[in-house]
């Protein structure tokens, strides 16, 4: 089985690598925000709970977005794997994944798209033109949203380099040249 963490700063390009990798090795592309989305939309029990935090203007608590993690997994016991994307961004996340994954054998690789800054808020300007995200249309706020991914969220990868497991993808060329890089480090697994 294999348990991938996509990783990257805004822009990297996981969303788009994230697809084409589900396709080849069918694996379950569990994304955070898509299962806030669904929930929430769908009034599940743990939809009802993250809104009740949301409505309050407070942070939705990890063990929610575990729960709703966990939930996923449970309901797609027979794929043979997981992309996780956008989870973990904090220690205590790596290390509830890391007890969720135990079972099916843990986290296989967190495979980094290591893209320069430059590059990232040039990709996230244009994606703004015709995505008609207004964050992509800022160029303070990609700006602040990268050195919140550097500060807060790169600690990951460090976390799970101690654990031999993180690998850095050079993220720039074209869609296929990306996807070979990644494909070589899953067949390598």
């Amino acid at each position: 089985m294999i348990n991938l963490i996509l990783f990257g700063p805004p822009g990297s390009g996981k969303g788009t690598q994230a697809s084409r990798l589900v396709e080849k090795y069918n694996l379950l592309h569990i994304s955070t925000g898509d299962l806030f989305r669904y929930n929430m939309k769908n009034d599940t029990p743990l939809g009802l709970e993250a809104k009740s935090y949301i409505e309050k203007g407070e942070l939705v608590p990890d063990s929610v977005t575990i729960n709703m993690l966990k939930a996923k997994v449970d309901e797609n016991p027979d794929v043979a794997g997981y992309i996780f994307d956008g989870f973990p961004r904090t220690t205590p996340q790596a290390e509830a994944l890391d007890e969720l994954l135990e079972p099916k054998g843990g986290v296989s690789s967190l495979l980094m798209l290591d893209v320069p800054e430059e590059e990232l808020v040039g990709r996230l300007l244009e994606r703004g033109k015709t995505s008609g995200r207004k964050d992509d249309l800022d160029e303070s706020i990609i700006r602040n949203r990268q050195e919140v991914y550097r500060n807060e969220t790169m600690p990951i990868f460090d976390y799970y380099f101690k654990k031999g497991v993180s690998t850095k993808i050079w993220g720039v060329g074209s869609l296929d040249k990306v996807f070979s890089r990644l494909c070589l480090e899953l067949d390598a697994l």
